[in-house]
Formats: C-alpha cells, sequence, structure tokens
C-alpha cells in the first residue's frame, strides 16, 4: 500500500476536526475521521497504531495524534496534530467551566449532563464493535478477546496486568497472521 502524503496543515484540520467533536472520549471521532471520512489510515492501521499508544504512557487520542501526526510529516506532523487535537477543546472547557461554575447548580444543567454522558458511553462501545468487526478477518484473535474480558470481567485485573497477560498471546497470533499474508 502506498503512504498517502499529508501537509502539517491538513493533519492540524483532521485532528482539529476530532478534537471539536466530542469531549470525555473523542476515540469514536478519531477512527469515523481517520479511516472512514478522510481516509487517512485503514482500518486495520488505525487498530494497529491505537494498540500501540493503549500501552504507551498517556491519553491514548493524544497518542494516537503523536504517532499518526510523525508517520506522515515527522516531528512537525505531530506538534500539528497534537495541537489540532487540543487547541479547540481546551478553549470550549475554559468557557464550559466558567459557566459551570454559574449555573451548575440547577437541576435541569445536572440531568442534561447525565444524558450528554450516556451518550459517550454509547459511541465508545459503536467504536469498540467496528474495531472486533475488524478481527472477524482472523478469528483466532478472538482468544486474546476473550482472555481479556475474562481477566477484566472475572478476575477484576488492572490495566498493566491485563497486558502482561494478553500481550504474549496476542503477539503470537499476531505473528501467525503476518505469516498468512
Amino acid at each position: 500500500m502506498t503512504l498517502k502524503t499529508l501537509t502539517p496543515l491538513e493533519l492540524f484540520i483532521s485532528f482539529s476536526k476530532i478534537g471539536l467533536s466530542g469531549f470525555g472520549g473523542v476515540l469514536p471521532w478519531a477512527r469515523l475521521t481517520l479511516v472512514e471520512r478522510d481516509k487517512i489510515l485503514t482500518s486495520e492501521e488505525f487498530s494497529a497504531i491505537l494498540g500501540i499508544c493503549q500501552i504507551a504512557p498517556g491519553p491514548n487520542i493524544m497518542n494516537l495524534a503523536v504517532c499518526v501526526g510523525a508517520r506522515f510529516c515527522g516531528a512537525k506532523g505531530a506538534l500539528t496534530a497534537a495541537l489540532g487535537l487540543c487547541l479547540g477543546p481546551i478553549c470550549i472547557v475554559l468557557l464550559l467551566a466558567f459557566l459551570y461554575d454559574h449555573y451548575g447548580h440547577i437541576e435541569a444543567i445536572k440531568g442534561i449532563l447525565r444524558g450528554i454522558s450516556a451518550v459517550g458511553v454509547g459511541l465508545i462501545a459503536s467504536t469498540g464493535f467496528k474495531m472486533l468487526r475488524d478481527e472477524f478477518r482472523y478469528p483466532a484473535m478472538f482468544l486474546v478477546v476473550i482472555v481479556t474480558l475474562i481477566a477484566v470481567v472475572y478476575f477484576h485485573l488492572g490495566l498493566g496486568t491485563v497486558v502482561l497477560i494478553a500481550t504474549p498471546l496476542a503477539l503470537l497470533l499476531a505473528w501467525k497472521k503476518a505469516q498468512t499474508l
């Protein structure tokens, strides 16, 4: 596959769209923008980069912006993608903080905020299902999903422990998957 070329400005605009599309969880918008709308990454590339970003320290979405930006434009791309992701939302959050400070005690405002959090949960679940759909191409990877779910849901293990348990299996299966391509 030929690597698409992007300018730092194009990265800034794409990540600004992502950053301004949601609060408290822009991962669904990141996938929609990068994979489906702008076609900057394939679905498989997005999942692979996100997997790396999830085990790196820091916010997943910021790690994703830095990785994608660096991939296309080096350090300048990493910086512009990260700025695009953050600049607009920082301004909006400061405005919302000011408004919440003055009107947060109103019961209707509290109800609106509860509804917004339910929407966020639905968006994250939707993205998870879209990413899971990609794994149907190699069903053995469901073993990693099952091990992860058991570790989290049944044993209540933390992220670090789950990563240590699931990573060797995921690497082995990914290696086998790469051998079949």
